[in-house]
């Protein structure tokens, strides 16, 4: 996990500045929740996690807010405890006790990683771009937030590259729909799919194939001209790329390009309720 791996780099000291230092006080090997002072209890609640008992960690966190509801160390505890709930996995209760944060302190000088801990919750629960794309959208939603608020911070910078995998993701889920319909010879339906990743999702690493799939449907339509300047804007763009070459043996195999340039096919498409095939020759 991103931030696990964070920890590990920066430790539990980068945490702790997040919400303030630490005062030195005692430290107790005990956990029953019993009135105690502030440090004590925080102090605990840091020892758990540097143990890695992350949710007796944020129950610990919970409790000084419950005790101590009005002391400074409520405040940092309410980070610390949404940071413990994120390394238990507890993704939910981690986003709950970060907004929770942010509520309740929206100035303090936690508040540019309490937004990149519900980025991190939402992103790190990203599944293939075979299911529901919610978390991935919500996770986009929160990695822009971060960019967008805090220009400035590592956390942004993160936050843009992890940003630009969700609009991978998305890319990705498109390119599948549009090849489902594509080998269906719902050629128009995938068309408009892989149109929306050229033009929503320039930047990912699924427009060469989105570009190949283009000529691939216009060229089964019959359309040849679009197919060639479809493939010219793969040849400007990702010439030597795999799907360009693809695309180009493709119109060559389909006498479309010549040294002359396009070849007139005796193919005309006919419209047969809400598919259309050729009259002639098989793609």
């Amino acid at each position: 996990m991103d931030l696990k791996r964070l920890g590990q780099a920066l430790k539990i000291g980068v945490i702790v500045s997040a919400v303030g230092g630490l005062s030195a006080c005692s430290s107790t090997g005990e956990d029953t929740y019993v009135a105690r002072d502030v440090n004590t209890l925080y102090h605990m609640g840091v020892g758990r996690i540097e143990t890695k008992q992350y949710s007796l960690a944020a129950a610990v966190f919970d409790e000084i807010e419950r005790q101590h509801p009005y002391s400074v160390w409520a405040r940092r505890a309410m980070l610390m405890g949404a940071f413990a709930h994120y390394q238990a996995n507890n993704y939910d209760d981690a986003i709950l006790a970060a907004e929770r944060f942010l509520q309740l302190h929206p100035g303090n000088s936690g508040a540019p990683y309490a937004y990149y801990l519900i980025a991190l919750c939402y992103y790190e629960r990203i599944t293939d771009v075979g299911r529901d794309q919610k978390v991935t959208q919500q996770a986009m939603d929160a990695l822009r937030e971060v960019a967008l608020r805090f220009p400035d911070t590592e956390y942004a910078k993160d936050a843009s590259v992890k940003y630009e995998m969700t609009l991978d993701h998305l890319a990705g889920k498109e390119m599948e729909i549009g090849r489902f319909y594509q080998k269906r010879g719902q050629y128009l339906g995938g068309i408009l799919r892989f149109k929306e990743v050229v033009e929503k999702y320039e930047t990912t690493s699924h427009v060469p194939e989105a570009l190949f799939r283009l000529v691939e449907s216009y060229l089964a339509l019959g359309v040849d001209p679009e197919a060639v300047q479809v493939a010219n804007v793969l040849a400007h763009n990702y010439q030597g790329d795999e799907w360009y070459e693809r695309a180009y043996n493709l119109l060559q195999r389909e006498n479309v390009i010549s040294d002359q340039g396009i070849v007139d096919r005796a193919l005309q498409p006919t419209v047969r309720g809400d598919r259309i095939d050729q009259q002639s020759g098989t793609q």
